[in-house]
């Protein structure tokens, strides 16, 4: 039930919102027309019953079809016990290193390169997580890695912790938002020493959320400090973030030493990598899906991975609870509040291709072919930036579109067509123009 309501109350409320407060809940037991739902602190429990209760008992009596009341209770197996955790963070306290300790950063079991679907929209990323965890400090180090929210990120770091640990080599996984905590601390109780010797004694650092620091112009200080030590030492530096390097608000010395690092990033996945990831959940469940409710599954208009999970949540949850078996009906009636039969449909390449040939009189053949030309390179980085951006091709995925082309060269196009875009009202009236015709 409470998996079921998790998932309404997903959808419903503001992404930070569910992060923060119910991602990390649990049910506890029903009874007398009471939910007790386990939270992983007092302060959580508070928030919840001040600022939710009245959206989650909603959510619960859309899924229970019948009213309860909802009780927040603090439980010390909480944060173990809930299976709605994406990204565990480690429980080691700052502390004076031991020599060749391992560090005990707690990776996500079912986070591992094994368990990740690799498709168009993530290969690079995931090709380049495989280097990294093969030969950490010497293949992309740092290793910059960038998405929207629920796209995997996570996954990859902790896949990537997973394998360096198998090597006996030590790990620091972290949130940018812990690492600011333990440094404040760190200085408040004259434990600097501790702290960089805590953080630069690993052989491997791994950190996710760099944004969170982007406001804290003392604690990128002291992380470029560390990362600086780590990087020029020779140990791998892997960071995750959600915009590109160069558009993040960090310090430029650290904008600088990711850009000399590897910096890829993980669009949202295509329907047979959506199809794929499905299928795998689905199966580690324990919970087989048809082909056909799979299909439906797949064309739900969500924007992440996390997402995709949260409506196969959905799913099972409502044919457990109303005794029925898995079919598209079913699945249709279950996601039916996200337009599970309103599937969003991007743009084919060819179309794009072909609308940019329209309007700018360059023939299609010569988009995707050598001529390098001003007119023809000028179409060229449209259709690249329009294939981003309207079909949501990676740069490989761009690169392959138009012929061919390698991905430093599709990158550089995309790069060059924005500061035209922002820089020309001519080339902001044809892109305008080209995406009308698309839609």
């Amino acid at each position: 039930m409470w998996t079921a309501a998790l998932g309404q109350l997903e959808i419903e409320i503001p992404r930070p919102n569910f992060e923060t407060w119910l991602r990390n809940t649990s049910a506890l037991s029903v009874s007398n027309g009471v939910l007790t739902v386990s939270t992983p602190n007092a302060f959580t429990a508070e928030m919840l019953e001040k600022r939710l209760s009245a959206s989650i008992e909603r959510a619960v009596e859309k899924v229970a079809r019948e009213p309860l009341e909802v009780r927040f209770a603090v439980s010390e197996n909480a944060m173990t016990a809930t299976e709605h955790s994406y990204a565990e963070e480690p429980t080691d306290q700052p502390g004076p290193p031991v020599p060749n300790r391992r560090h005990t950063s707690r990776f996500k079991r079912e986070f591992s390169f094994e368990t990740y679907v690799a498709g168009p929209s993530n290969q690079l990323a995931h090709a380049a997580a495989l280097q990294v965890a093969e030969s950490p400090g010497s293949a992309f180090n740092p290793l910059y890695m960038y998405s929207s929210v629920g796209l995997g990120k996570t996954h990859l770091l902790h896949a990537i912790g997973h394998a360096l640990l198998k090597q006996d080599l030590s790990v620091m996984y972290v949130s940018a938002e812990r690492f600011t905590n333990e440094y404040i601390r760190a200085i408040r109780d004259g434990k600097t020493e501790e702290f960089r010797s805590r953080y630069r004694g690993v052989d491997a650092l791994l950190v996710d959320d760099i944004q969170f620091i982007t406001t804290k112009p003392q604690t990128q200080e002291g992380f470029f400090h560390t990362f600086n030590e780590l990087h020029m030492s020779g140990r791998q530096v892997v960071i995750s973030g959600d915009l590109p390097a160069e558009k993040i608000n960090l310090e430029q010395r650290i904008q600088s030493r990711l850009s000399g690092g590897l910096i890829v990033d993980i669009q949202p996945p295509d329907f047979e990598t959506r199809y794929a990831i499905i299928e795998r959940k689905a199966l580690a469940r324990g919970c087989p899906l048809p082909a056909k409710v799979i299909e439906v599954l797949a064309a739900a208009p969500v924007s992440s991975v996390r997402d995709l999970e949260g409506g196969l949540n959905r799913v099972i949850a409502y044919a457990q609870l109303t005794r029925a078996e898995v079919d598209v009906e079913l699945a249709e009636k279950a996601l039916e509040n996200i337009g599970a039969k309103k599937p969003i449909e991007f743009p084919a390449p060819e179309a794009v291709i072909a609308a940019v040939s329209a309007h700018t009189g360059v023939p299609e053949s010569s988009l995707t072919g050598s001529r390098r030309d001003r007119r023809t390179s000028a179409a060229r980085r449209m259709a690249a930036f329009l294939l981003r951006e309207e079909s949501k091709l990676t740069s490989t995925g761009t690169g392959v579109a138009l012929g061919g082309k390698d991905h430093s060269s599709i990158l550089y196009a995309q790069k060059k067509f924005e500061e035209e875009h922002a820089a020309s009202p001519d080339v902001r009236r044809m892109t305008a123009e080209v995406r009308h015709a698309l839609r």
